[in-house]
């Protein structure tokens, strides 16, 4: 029984969204102590739990058997009783939504980080989105994202099995945690270096095929305009045309460099008046403002590191074009559950996020 006072959470702090509940809930294991979060979501159109917020607390309970107090979608306090073991390794998860697979994942990427075990974790989502705005797509967390966590320690993997849009969602995933077996690698990112390969995916539902409209060719030739003479690197991106229940179309952009960086224009998804020359000309800028600044960790990336620099209990560093939102939020939080030392400096070019 963990008898450590509970940690008082506002719900409503920073940029006051699911963020809040994600982390908090996935450092209550990380660091073993229970919360409490109040006003949660208070200052959205729609305050309270939604779905895929109830979902991500109950996987991260019924995998470590940790107790979450009686809660249901619009409910705006809840109470969360860490249990740092796994209780069950493998875990089949029904999302009657199109909830984001990848923020549904992000809770329990955080706790296993100070979870160790010689076992596999395997858990089935049968539902959800691979794609969706304001969220990480299962494509950039398997390019982008988990490689890095795999450097420092944690391997993470996720299969694919069927994509979903929103607004019926439909996938179904298979994503499998290899726990740490020794102590976690710190990660220092400060210098972007020479680009070796840009790399892509875009993924469209076959419901959008036309006569005489490739959208993945337009979209391709687009992006190889912009950035066509600007850079020596390789250029790779692959299509795939897949069955989903909502018509839709993913695009993400990577690249990796000589300092073993891996930066992204992050997820673009295609919109009913958004041609697909405009679409990919967005995709390229929103990955070259990263190239052209040498920045190394895109701002979608270092919401997902901060927790495991800040759990490490060795110096990291990385440089990031901006502060944003999710970033003050994730280091907000991080204060509450630990006394780690971490500093921001403001460079000519972009931020360094220092943890002591």
């Amino acid at each position: 029984m963990n008898n450590m006072p509970y940690i008082e959470i506002d719900g409503a702090i920073g940029e006051g969204g699911g963020a809040i509940l994600r982390l908090s809930a996935g450092f209550s294991i990380l660091y073993n102590c229970p919360i409490r979060i109040k006003n949660i979501r208070a200052n959205r159109p729609q305050p309270g739990l939604r779905m895929q917020h109830l979902l991500g607390l109950s996987i991260l309970a019924d995998l470590t058997g940790s107790t979450l107090s009686h809660c249901e979608v619009g409910s705006r306090e809840l109470t969360f009783l860490p249990n740092n073991m796994i209780k069950n390794r493998t875990i089949h998860i029904n999302i009657p939504t199109a909830a984001s697979i990848g923020l549904l994942l992000q809770p329990i990427q955080v706790a296993c980080l100070g979870i160790t075990s010689n076992e596999k974790i395997t858990i089935s989502l049968n539902g959800g989105g691979t794609f969706g705005k304001w969220a990480p797509s299962l494509n950039y967390l398997e390019h982008v994202t988990f490689p890095l966590f795999k450097k420092s320690g944690l391997q993470i993997e996720i299969e694919t099995i069927k994509y979903g849009f929103y607004p019926k969602g439909g996938a179904q995933t298979l994503c499998s945690i290899d726990l740490p077996k020794n102590e976690l690698k710190p990660l220092n990112l400060i210098e972007l270096g020479e680009i070796e390969l840009i790399k892509g995916e875009i993924v469209i539902s076959n419901q959008l095929k036309r006569n005489k409209s490739d959208i993945a060719l337009r979209i391709k030739n687009s992006i190889r305009s912009e950035l066509k003479g600007r850079y020596s690197a390789d250029l790779d991106i692959k299509e795939k045309w897949v069955e989903t229940l909502s018509p839709g179309v993913g695009l993400c952009l990577w690249a990796k460099s000589d300092t073993q960086a891996i930066i992204s224009s992050g997820t673009v998804l295609g919109e009913p008046n958004l041609s697909s020359e405009r679409l990919g000309k967005m995709t390229a800028a929103d990955l070259m403002k990263y190239i052209n600044n040498n920045i190394p960790v895109d701002d979608y990336l270092s919401d997902q590191l901060i927790p495991l620099m800040a759990y490490i209990n060795k110096p990291s560093t990385i440089k990031v074009l901006q502060i944003t939102n999710h970033t003050k939020t994730n280091l907000q939080l991080i204060a509450k559950f630990t006394k780690r030392k971490f500093e921001i400096i403001k460079e000519k070019k972009g931020f360094l996020i220092k943890f002591y």
